[in-house]
């Protein structure tokens, strides 16, 4: 008897598995963006690989820039000190500061004059950590790893502090070629703005 049972669950079971195996649909795979869109064709995408939307490339930066059905074009690249990277027809394309969306749409632009509607996708293949920078008369000078929000007071006291020469009321902020003034008494006594650093950032103590 257990052995008709068996043979009978057994049957059962082969009939019906073609049946269950058609009405579940198969899984459609999606390019997804930073913003999350499903790509579609004619459409630039960019690819999302452990970054967030609003992530801003750094020199260092190792990207893939792929553009549809053109294995030429698509290219392993990483952005330079200069902050550019370089493509066949692109040529250099500043890179350093924009978010990947932002890339793709610049290389977009720069492959229409030669492409008809190129479909880009930038993949941040791996990122290089942010930094900021500590130098002058401070205690330990030397980069600083930025991780969230850090302002300078905090910045400084990763630095084990000024030292007795330091200039507490002239403290500049060099970020690119602007050059922010930082008075340090004034934030210590609460009668100043928090300044909150970017990557790239050097606290200078003179």
């Amino acid at each position: 008897m257990k052995t008709l049972l068996t043979s009978f669950s057994l049957g059962f079971l082969l009939s019906t598995a073609p049946a269950a195996l058609a009405q579940t649909p198969p899984t459609k795979p999606q390019a997804v963006g930073t913003s999350g869109a499903t790509a579609s064709d004619g459409a630039a995408t960019t690819a999302k690989a452990a970054v967030s939307s609003d992530y801003k490339l750094v020199p260092g930066d190792k990207l893939r820039v792929e553009v549809y059905k053109d294995a030429q074009l698509s290219q392993n690249v990483q952005v330079r000190p200069d902050g550019k990277i370089t493509l066949p027809l692109a040529n250099d394309v500043p890179a350093a500061g924009r978010t990947p969306s932002e890339l793709r749409d610049a290389i977009v632009s720069s492959l229409k004059p030669y492409i008809s509607n190129p479909t880009v996708t930038v993949m941040v293949v791996e990122t290089v950590p942010p930094v900021i920078y500590v130098t002058g008369e401070v205690n330990s000078a030397g980069p600083q790893s930025l991780t969230g929000k850090v302002d300078v007071i905090q910045a400084l006291a990763t630095a084990k502090g000024l030292t007795d020469f330091a200039n507490r009321k002239n403290i500049l902020i060099r970020r690119g070629s602007q050059q922010i003034k930082f008075n340090y008494n004034d934030a210590i006594k609460g009668n100043a703005a928090p300044v909150y650093l970017q990557p790239g950032d050097t606290i200078i103590v003179r």
